[in-house]
């Protein structure tokens, strides 16, 4: 589970996206701290996202059924995101940036970007009710490495931008990082595809 978390968390920090696009822009516009501020919004908007699909997902721990169809569901999110990475290793430029707090503006578009609530219905959210069997360590060992993994992950490209001024880091090195982990995503889809599979395979062998 642990594992599962930080190649999540990677893959979650290192994706392109409108967050990292925004880290990267910050950066190169407003300096280090700007970029770090605006990769800590994760840590504010994903909480309540989490605590609703937890809400929703706990009303449904004891049917098999239904979080193997939400596996099914996550699985097939994953391997979308990891084949979309692979194909799309780098974030899109961006030449403007609106003046602003920096952890304001990337709370607000963290929370309009659909993922964090993609992943957390379909993926995060099965996977800590799947963790809470067995034990409160483990849940709490699966935020702290994931999250640990998303936003350290950003702060580094952000520092790494920094360093490298209008370079952005080298292309190439990103690119097969980021590959990398998009091909590993696509691996983490099937696993929890088959999972899906068995979850739905032990709720039939109940009728």
């Amino acid at each position: 589970m642990i594992l599962i978390a930080l190649i999540l968390g990677l893959s979650a920090g290192l994706s392109p996206g409108p967050l990292l696009t925004l880290v990267v822009t910050e950066t190169l516009r407003y300096g280090l701290g700007a970029g770090i501020k605006t990769a800590l919004a994760p840590l504010i908007t994903d909480l309540p996202i989490i605590l609703l699909s937890l809400f929703v997902l706990t009303r449904f721990a004891s049917s098999p059924g239904i979080l193997g169809i939400l596996s099914l569901c996550g699985a097939i999110v994953v391997f979308s995101i990891g084949l979309q990475t692979v194909r799309k290793p780098t974030p899109e430029e961006v030449n403007k940036a609106n003046p602003g707090l920096p952890i304001v503006k990337g709370s607000v578009v963290n929370l309009l970007n659909p993922h964090p609530y993609l992943f957390w219905f379909t993926v995060g959210g099965p996977l800590v009710v799947e963790a809470s069997k067995s034990g409160k360590a483990v849940v709490v060992g699966f935020f702290v490495v994931f999250y640990t993994c998303l936003v350290g992950s950003k702060v580094l490209l952000a520092l790494s931008v920094y360093k490298t001024r209008g370079l952005f880091m080298r292309r190439n090195l990103y690119s097969i990082v980021v590959r990398l982990l998009g091909c590993v995503l696509c691996i983490l889809g099937i696993v929890l595809f088959i999972d899906g599979i068995r979850s739905l395979k032990g709720a039939t062998n109940l009728f």
